[in-house]
């Protein structure tokens, strides 16, 4: 029997990486969290004073790079270069420069192969971007979970401030982060933030996290 894919996209702040992890635990799947993979490399480029925006300098230290995921019982980890950065690139810049660095198609390229790897040999539910329309065209199951600019502003505020990483940005800072992410991702070249045709909406903006985990498996379990 072939794996299954579960395929979750839609902009920063949406909530679509709490659903995505609640139900892997829920159907006892694989969770991979691809905008930290992305996460990981922005945050090896700006730890070595690269700009994330500056392809002729990111192409030479992506040839030197290795990127690996590894689970345990507190999740998913991302180790660049053996080193765990995962509680390290959680920041706004780091956010920020994924954003970047995700456009280069060199870095998505390398990533993408990493993460379809994982697809083919797990059962597996995916959240980022372009899972649905790049990354697994084929997935079993594909979902677009999105919120308006500013209930994600908040949400992801208050997820900065709990974790004493908010530094000194305000609400509007954060809103204005997330609409020029939005605007980003939604407009480059190559794989850009889009709805597929065969993905279900699921908007969280008036729902609580138990409502919009339940909306999914409901249709999961349904098929």
């Amino acid at each position: 029997m072939s794996n299954i894919n579960i395929a979750i996209d839609g902009p920063a702040g949406a909530g679509k990486s709490t659903i995505a992890k609640a139900i892997a635990q829920k159907l006892d799947m694989i969770y991979l969290d691809t905008g930290a993979m992305y996460r990981g490399i922005a945050y090896k480029a700006i730890k070595n004073k690269i700009s994330p925006t500056d392809e002729n300098k990111v192409l030479p230290m992506l040839e030197n790079t290795e990127l690996r995921i590894k689970y345990d019982e507190d999740g998913q980890h991302v180790l660049v270069d053996d080193e765990d950065v995962t509680l390290f690139i959680r920041t706004p810049e780091i956010s920020r420069g994924a954003s970047d660095i995700s456009a280069i198609p060199a870095v998505r390229d390398k990533l993408v192969e990493v993460q379809r790897e994982i697809a083919a040999n797990n059962n597996v539910i995916m959240d980022g971007r372009d899972i649905g329309s790049y990354v697994l065209p084929n997935a079993n199951y594909k979902f677009y979970v999105t919120a308006k600019p500013e209930e994600r502003a908040r949400r992801r505020f208050n997820e900065l401030k709990e974790k004493e990483t908010l530094g000194n940005k305000t609400l509007h800072d954060i809103l204005e982060d997330i609409i020029t992410r939005d605007k980003n991702d939604s407009t480059r070249a190559f794989a850009p933030l889009k709805k597929v045709d065969d993905a279900i909406e699921i908007d969280t903006t008036e729902m609580t996290i138990a409502e919009s985990i339940q909306s999914v498996i409901n249709i999961v379990k349904k098929a």
